[in-house]
């Protein structure tokens, strides 16, 4: 954008790219206040997991901050219905029950399917919460023989979201990870859904957060 005279410098494109992360987050904001963000129902299944994110130094130098030592984990939700795919992420101190547990009830329907690996935190507790439960054992298969189970939906966002972070450098700081999380599922909820897509969509809020 700068060689595109878009932007006059790195501080101006900065500058840029955290106002359009503003926008996109009063959007989400908007959009969860009204639908709550649930995912799950009848026709529509979920499929859930927890990956680490840690800052990670350019070019694997530099000193080893307190941002190096921070190492967080990134709780994600997929709703998946035909090609549709709608993404929860947030981020959480420890993936023990008493963290994954309320986010899962705040953000999946009662009775949904969900599927997930063995991971303890899950175990048993979902079925006795009224979801219909299914999982696959990875020190075994990727996908489980009996019920047909597998979490490559999410595993394969996975590495496009790192990508994304990495490539922004969002993860340099809890703020700034947090945003571009929301950023992310802007653009499964709002972006991908919009006739005209993401850029369509962006132009609709933008003009809803900067009326003229």
């Amino acid at each position: 954008m700068i060689s595109d005279d878009i932007a006059g410098s790195s501080t101006t494109l900065t500058k840029m790219a955290r106002c359009i992360r503003e926008v996109c987050i009063r959007a989400m904001d908007r959009h969860r206040r009204k639908s709550r963000q649930c995912l799950g129902g009848r026709k529509e299944f979920v499929v859930i997991d927890e990956s680490c994110f840690r800052h990670q130094r350019k070019y694997a130098r530099g000193r080893f901050g307190n941002t190096w030592r921070r190492k967080k984990w990134v709780f994600g939700m997929m709703g998946v219905k035909d090609k549709r795919r709608r993404l929860v992420l947030k981020l959480v101190e420890k993936r023990s029950r008493r963290h994954l547990i309320p986010l899962i009830r705040g953000h999946v329907k009662a009775g949904s399917s969900i599927i997930s690996d063995k991971w303890r935190a899950y175990r048993v507790v979902l079925r006795n919460l009224g979801y219909k439960h299914y999982t696959v054992n990875h020190s075994r298969w990727f996908v489980d023989p009996w019920s047909g189970s597998h979490t490559q939906h999410i595993e394969r966002a996975w590495g496009t979201i790192k990508g994304h972070i990495r490539r922004l450098r969002g993860n340099r700081t809890e703020t700034l990870l947090k945003e571009h999380l929301m950023v992310l599922e802007w653009s499964s909820w709002l972006g991908s859904c919009h006739p005209d897509g993401p850029l369509g969509r962006l132009f609709k809020d933008v003009q809803k957060a900067f009326p003229v």
